[in-house]
């Protein structure tokens, strides 16, 4: 295979991740709480940050927070699934000091070599670090879409790194797709096989999930968030229809973009769901009512935005989004 080319032109080297802060209490608190009768309860959090929240999957939690030199970039969940053979990273990071701490994180656990780089969507916070694993060469992974949405943004995305984490962002950049995905494939790290789906627009319109039949655990990145409030990049009615069929996946634990490292599935999509919901049913009637933009925002879901993290900086936009999809329907 040839060694995947980067989507924008890699630097230096960048500096250290910032170590993440010590949150186990709180962070096994809040699992702990949120897991279903019978659940497995993820090992406690180890020193780089890392939760296995299933034998042989490990989550690397974001901070709930907007992109700084201080987190660099950090702030999405990123991680990894190994088999007998191969380890498959989901989502490599924000930043290229991200994505070695993952690498790092990997190589200290003695696992089978990183052969798989599954991009969920083309959002920086989960794409940058990717030139991390470059030398690598992996089999990198992504919706059928993903090309295109790097092509268009990817140029935009580096210039934002730069001016929200500094000199930090040298480096950082994703690594084009080798693999595409249309409708659904297989992933065999040996003796576990993983299976990749390529959605319709939801959050973005290259979202794509991975369901590990061994624990029962759906790799769901942005199309769900928990805490933090929900981002909307791609189609409203789109990704309520997504959540609805994810439903009957066989899971019973999901690993979202933001919020904790494992939730119960599908329980936890139900904050999601009612938020969005409720941007589409007030957004159409402030629509019919002649409500203009610059006021929606603060009549548009207010209740159900007031309850999740960020939403002072998110909602209206979100609001702008849902209104431009649907005024003309």
């Amino acid at each position: 295979m040839d060694r995947p080319m980067l989507c924008t032109a890699a630097g230096g080297s960048g500096g250290l991740l910032r170590a993440l802060p010590h949150r186990r209490g709180v962070l096994l608190g809040l699992v702990g709480a949120a897991l279903a009768p019978g659940a497995r309860a993820p090992d406690a959090e180890e020193a780089d940050g890392c939760v296995e929240v299933a034998p042989g999957l490990w989550v690397l939690p974001g901070r709930i927070e907007e992109a700084s030199p201080a987190n660099l970039n950090a702030i999405a969940n990123t991680g990894f699934i190994a088999g007998r053979d191969a380890t498959a990273v989901i989502d490599p990071g924000g930043s290229l000091p991200h994505g070695r701490h993952l690498r790092r994180a990997i190589e200290a656990r003695n696992l089978p070599p990183v052969r798989h780089l599954v991009l969920t969507h083309m959002h920086p916070d989960h794409v940058m670090g990717a030139a991390a694993f470059a030398d690598l060469r992996p089999e990198v992974i992504g919706h059928a879409r993903l090309p295109e949405a790097l092509a268009q943004r990817g140029a935009f995305y580096a210039a934002a790194l730069r001016d929200q984490i500094g000199p930090a962002a040298e480096g950082s950049a994703p690594l084009a797709p080798t693999r595409l995905v249309q409708n659904t494939a297989e992933l065999d790290l040996g003796g576990r096989v993983l299976l990749l789906r390529a959605h319709p627009p939801a959050h973005t319109d290259n979202d794509l999930t991975l369901l590990d039949h061994a624990t029962g655990t759906l790799w769901l990145a942005d199309l769900l968030f928990v805490d933090h409030i929900p981002t909307l990049d791609g189609d409203l009615g789109g990704w309520l229809r997504v959540l609805e069929g994810l439903r009957s996946d066989a899971a019973r634990q999901a690993v979202p973009g933001h919020g904790p490292p494992v939730v119960p599935w599908p329980g936890a999509a139900e904050p999601e769901r009612d938020y969005l919901a409720a941007l589409r049913d007030d957004t159409r009637r402030a629509i019919r009512a002649g409500t203009g933009l610059a006021e929606a925002p603060g009549r548009v879901a207010v209740t159900q935005a007031a309850r999740w993290r960020l939403q002072e900086l998110h909602h209206g936009r979100n609001v702008s989004a849902a209104y431009r999809q649907l005024e003309w329907e």
